[in-house]
């Protein structure tokens, strides 16, 4: 390096030792400084982080007690998910800053409620003299009900679309007379009384008495345990519930029967091949040995439990699956459309469906309750041990013998007597008229010791009651000759004999002589089962019967009631009532 360039580097270096020298001079002083300077601050921000703590512990406090509030008044309806909330509810706090995290502890958020419920809207009331003809397809189901007491055990409000008042009506016995053999499945009788929730109108109730047949003459049954065994499934309400309902079913099985198992949850796998009903030990040791885990292929286990229903299928026997499930099938075949086709090409083979609903949170009542329509079966849902007993034990000889297929009614009003009706409930069952003495269009089946109940609310001609107008330039349909005769109404009913492709007609009149002014225990009693379903729908239907009177004509036809079964529902009205709040009357909301 040359002269020239090395004396910049001089003059640098000692001018960078100069100022060294004078740091090293100060440094005591400046450090004390900064030393204090550094406590204030820390004072400072110990004394800001504080308060911040308190205020983000009082904003958490009130943002938990906000979000229960909320989610307490989760209402879940149709296809869609509704959430109240109040505009002065707090909003969420804000985070703690990084030096705070683990100092709090947040409230956990609860998980959402996404149960999905088919949206459905009230039979309207028709005039007689515009649209005289009512037709519809039975259901033994009683899924709803048992659901819905769920929820009000809960102190839960159920949303409108969960009630299904035939569902409610249904769940009960109203005592119907059985046929006297078996040579005529079932036997159908009618009532007709004043309604009473207004003596301007009448209540019409058509009763089906399926005949009964002793267990140990059931046919030999061949069944498919379904099971969802994913994740979801792994609370008490669910899995573990699955396994103790099932357990009440497996003493009932005979040697002559066959049971599988079939489980799914990423995929499905066989558990117990075809097996001899009387092997209840090793049934009962299959059932023990599952585990919840894993995400819902529900449709690959569809297919597989009928793949071995039909290995082990029974020529004239009882050819079933049983589904127990939550119904929220996430994975592979999940587009509801596609499985009910799945399963309507089912029973055409002559393997039924059944499906047993668990659980709480995201319970799929739409697809469970499709699903059974649809694959000629019935759909329960199992919230006890108790309700386990009553459907897989008590009712399975009915599960298991169908004894009339493709079962629908048809009622003509006569106008001349009846100026409007109403049909209470099976809105997802009404049918076409034509579709009454069409053989190919499906319909509900009874089984061995079934019954069915339908409700029609009439106003007649002569009341002040009615509903509707009449039509400025509607024909007159009125019949003299059924108006002397005194005709309120002409029941049909087509059924099908099993293995029979032609269905077979039952007709008989309902005259205005049976009218009474006081109705029967049993009619009672199933009023006011209907009035109950419509408050908990919103109450627009019953012209505003009260609580007090509903509840009141419940307890007072309660009757026989050995299994606590009516008890139950008074109770069960009444802690709807207190939901509702201190007005009395009906409907607590949509």
């Amino acid at each position: 390096m040359n002269r020239t360039a090395l004396v910049p580097l001089l003059l640098c270096a000692a001018v960078v030792a100069a100022l060294a020298g004078c740091r090293s001079t100060s440094e005591p002083m400046e450090q004390a400084t900064a030393h204090a300077r550094a406590e204030r601050e820390n004072a400072a921000r110990e004394q800001a982080a504080r308060k911040q703590a308190k205020a983000a512990s009082a904003d958490a406090a009130a943002a938990a007690s906000a979000a229960k509030a909320t989610l307490d008044r989760v209402e879940v309806s149709g296809n869609r998910i509704r959430q109240e909330a109040y505009a002065s509810a707090p909003a969420p706090a804000s985070p703690p800053p990084p030096a705070l995290m683990g100092v709090f502890q947040f409230a956990p958020s609860q998980p959402a409620n996404t149960e999905k419920y088919a949206q459905r809207t009230d039979n309207p009331v028709q005039r007689a003299a515009e649209q005289p003809v009512s037709t519809f397809s039975i259901d033994v189901d009683t899924g709803s009900y048992a659901n819905v007491r769920r929820m009000l055990n809960d102190g839960v409000r159920p949303p409108s679309d969960a009630v299904r008042a035939e569902e409610f009506i249904n769940y009960f016995d109203y005592g119907h007379p059985a046929p006297a053999s078996r040579e005529t499945p079932f036997r159908v009788t009618t009532e007709l009384a004043t309604a009473p929730w207004n003596p301007q109108r009448q209540v019409l109730m058509i009763g089906i008495k399926g005949y009964d047949v002793p267990k140990a003459n059931l046919a030999p049954a061949n069944l498919v345990f379904l099971i969802d065994t994913s994740g979801s499934m792994a609370e008490p309400d669910k899995l573990p519930l699955v396994k103790q309902a099932l357990r009440q079913l497996v003493p009932q099985l005979r040697a002559q029967d066959r049971v599988s198992m079939v489980v799914y949850a990423g995929s499905a796998g066989l558990v117990l091949p075809p097996t001899p009903g009387d092997r209840h030990g090793e049934i009962l040791a299959a059932l023990d040995r599952l585990d919840a885990g894993g995400s819902t292929n529900g449709g690959e286990g569809i297919a597989l439990a009928y793949a071995m229903a039909k290995q082990a299928f029974i020529e004239g026997g009882a050819n079933r699956v049983i589904l127990a499930t939550d119904g929220d099938f996430n994975v592979g075949t999940v587009d509801q459309n596609a499985l009910e086709t799945m399963v309507a090409q089912q029973r055409k083979s002559g393997i039924a469906l059944t499906t047993l609903g668990f659980g709480t949170g995201n319970y799929n009542d739409e697809l469970s309750e499709r699903l059974a329509d649809v694959g000629d079966g019935n759909h329960a849902y199992i919230d006890s041990v108790r309700e386990a007993r009553k459907v897989l034990v008590q009712q399975m000889g009915g599960t298991l013998l169908t004894i009339a297929r493709d079962v629908k009614i048809q009622v003509e009003f006569n106008p001349a007597q009846v100026a409007e009706y109403r049909l209470i409930g099976y809105e997802n069952r009404m049918l076409q008229r034509e579709d009454f003495a069409n053989d190919k269009v499906d319909a509900g089946d009874i089984g061995a010791g079934h019954q069915v109940t339908a409700l029609y609310e009439i106003t007649p001609v002569a009341s002040s009651a009615r509903r509707i107008e009449p039509l400025r330039y509607g024909a007159n349909t009125t019949k003299p000759d059924l108006a002397a005769g005194g005709e309120i109404a002409h029941l049909r009913l087509r059924y099908k004999v099993p293995g029979q492709d032609a269905s077979k007609l039952i007709q008989t009149p309902i005259l205005a002589s049976q009218l009474t002014r006081t109705p029967g225990e049993s009619l009672r009693f199933a009023s006011a089962v209907a009035g109950f379903a419509d408050a908990l729908r919103g109450g627009e239907r019953m012209d505003g019967w009260k609580w007090d009177a509903m509840i009141a004509t419940a307890r007072g036809a309660r009757g026989s009631d050995p299994r606590g079964e009516r008890a139950e529902l008074v109770q069960l009205m009444d802690a709807a009532r207190q939901q509702s709040g201190a007005d009395e009357r009906v409907g607590v909301g949509r």
